[in-house]
């Protein structure tokens, strides 16, 4: 029997995607007394570029791209924006 790398790939399992998430951005400074805006975003139909989910606030301004793992991708969606990455929290 040949050893090949694919031979051991850990397959993950698959976990439902959570249709809302928290968004927890804080402004200046990194300490507990900073300020802090939440915004809850849903699931759209569309996926980001690389290739999960994308979530929107109501208005559709806020737009993020989320992956299974929590990791935030967050898409402009007007010129001159420079989102910073949020705290992501799974909402039920």
């Amino acid at each position: 029997m040949r050893f090949t790398p694919f031979a051991h790939r850990v397959r993950e399992a698959a976990m439902p995607t959570p249709d809302r998430y928290r968004l927890t951005f804080t402004h200046g400074r990194s300490d507990v007394d900073a300020p802090k805006d939440q915004v809850v975003v849903e699931r759209t139909a569309g996926l980001g570029p690389g290739g999960n989910p994308v979530y929107s606030d109501p208005t559709g301004i806020l737009r993020a791209e989320i992956s299974p793992r929590g990791e935030v991708r967050m898409l402009a969606s007007g010129g001159h924006q420079s989102p910073q990455p949020p705290v992501v929290e799974p909402l039920p």
